[in-house]
């Protein structure tokens, strides 16, 4: 996959060996699906002349495409999406492009950002600038399916066709086989401590291109010595690349252990967020013991830090309960009388979305109605459309009865008036004709494929 003269040799002849030339450049899909099968067939493979592919038009046009679709706010330079398609899109990626290729690209410095935690913590984002976010998700998309080739089973964040409802499942699938020793991992700063010399070597294991090694390495240093930056595009692939063979221990450890069908040993991993469910019996205490031992090898070799005081051994047989992916697990009785899962939202899930809402009718409440629905109504659809697939029905429940108030307490208020308006306004108006969201319904997840 290299540019000589005017030809472009054929992408899966080339990885294949047999450097049979075209005139004709495929498409980018088509690029990322060969480059996918080479590096699933052949674990060993080490890509050759990727960088010509990264500084390609389509491929920059199709990373500004996804960059402004998340409708991001702008970097350090304050340039915005608007801005560069009133001072023209094709000369804006052009000129990216001719610094690509002529080796004299920079990055800027990431405009720092803070977003709170809770309990008085804070995430520090470094968001790039627009340029900064078209290289790197040019840069992704040309190397992500190389490593998402390698990536492992339980390795759900940020990869493509894979969605946190898959690994909730996952997890609660592991319970219901009475996998219910669970080791709850809480990484330390994970994102700011990843050492780029590890990571690069990591990279390097796939990559044999002086120019893609050379950008990354851009990349990564301006965020510092250290850590790769929470706001960049390519950071959760990064991130995931870092943490592959901590999946692959885990891999081996359920391989190893397997009898016929049966699997002692389950995880899932979304981004830095691990858990590890072992089989309740006491013939496999060993097990659950050197599952912890090797977990704290292979994160001291990656140089991580565990938190010791939020990692949890739980026990869910005993009553002890767990959170994941905004959910809270435990087993109980089910609707029909049987020990299951019982898996809702996690206690602070439902009063940060009460809270976000309420804000939102502090800061609009001289406004029309109309406005504080538009809204209100994708937040209210975003969240119920993500807790859906649990047990989600009595905190829906309430969620749906708080919501009803506030909008009938605003239309009395606009209306100098005190009280809720009960027999004012039927319930089908408020839903019907002012349209408030009110989808509640509990839903099945889509499995992992």
């Amino acid at each position: 996959m290299e540019r000589r003269g005017s030809t472009i040799y054929n992408a899966s002849d080339n990885m294949a060996g047999r450097g049979v030339m075209t005139t004709a450049s495929i498409s980018l899909q088509d690029l990322r699906r060969k480059i996918y099968l080479k590096a699933k067939a052949d674990k060993a493979w080490r890509f050759w002349g990727l960088y010509v592919h990264v500084c390609k038009r389509e491929t920059l046009y199709e990373a500004y495409r996804l960059a402004k679709a998340n409708k991001g706010a702008p970097g350090i330079d304050g340039v915005t999406f608007d801005a560069i398609e009133e001072g023209g899109l094709i000369e804006f990626l052009s000129e990216i492009q001719h610094e690509l290729e002529a080796g004299t690209y920079q990055p800027m410095r990431n405009r720092l950002q803070r977003i709170p935690k809770g309990g008085g913590r804070y995430r520090t984002l470094g968001i790039p600038a627009i340029r900064d976010r078209v290289v790197q998700g040019a840069l992704k998309l040309i190397l992500e399916p190389v490593f998402d080739a390698d990536f492992q089973p339980g390795s759900f964040g940020y990869r493509p066709k894979r969605t946190a409802h898959q690994a909730v499942h996952r997890v609660s699938k592991a319970i219901l086989t009475r996998k219910t020793r669970v080791i709850d991992v809480d990484l330390k700063a994970y994102f700011d401590t990843v050492r780029h010399d590890k990571l690069l070597g990591m990279v390097a294991g796939r990559i044999n291109d002086k120019h893609i090694m050379r950008l990354l390495k851009l990349i990564l240093k301006i965020g510092g010595k250290r850590g790769v930056s929470q706001g960049g595009v390519i950071s959760p692939l990064l991130s995931n690349i870092y943490l592959n063979e901590v999946d692959m221990m885990l891999e081996k450890a359920k391989a190893v252990t397997r009898k016929s069908q049966y699997t002692h040993l389950e995880y899932a991993r979304f981004a830095d967020d691990l858990v590890i469910l072992v089989d309740y019996h006491s013939r496999w205490d060993w097990l659950a013991a050197a599952v912890w031992h090797r977990l704290k090898q292979e994160f001291a070799k990656l140089d991580v830090t565990l938190n010791e005081e939020k990692t949890k051994l739980v026990d869910l047989s005993k009553g002890e309960s767990f959170d994941f992916l905004g959910f809270n697990f435990r087993q109980g009785l089910t609707t029909n009388s049987k020990l299951g899962v019982i898996m809702q939202p996690k206690k602070d899930a439902r009063s940060n979305l009460l809270k976000k809402l309420k804000g939102i009718f502090k800061r609009l409440k001289s406004q029309p109605t109309e406005w504080v629905i538009n809204t209100i109504n994708p937040i209210l659809r975003g969240w119920v459309n993500y807790y859906r697939i649990g047990n989600s029905s009595q905190c829906f429940s309430f969620v749906r009865w708080w919501m009803e108030r506030k909008l009938r307490r605003h239309l009395m208020r606009a209306r100098l008036r005190q009280g809720f308006g009960w027999k004012r306004w039927s319930r089908e108006y408020i839903y019907g004709s002012l349209g408030l969201y009110d989808d509640y319904a509990i839903r099945y997840v889509q499995t992992e494929s």
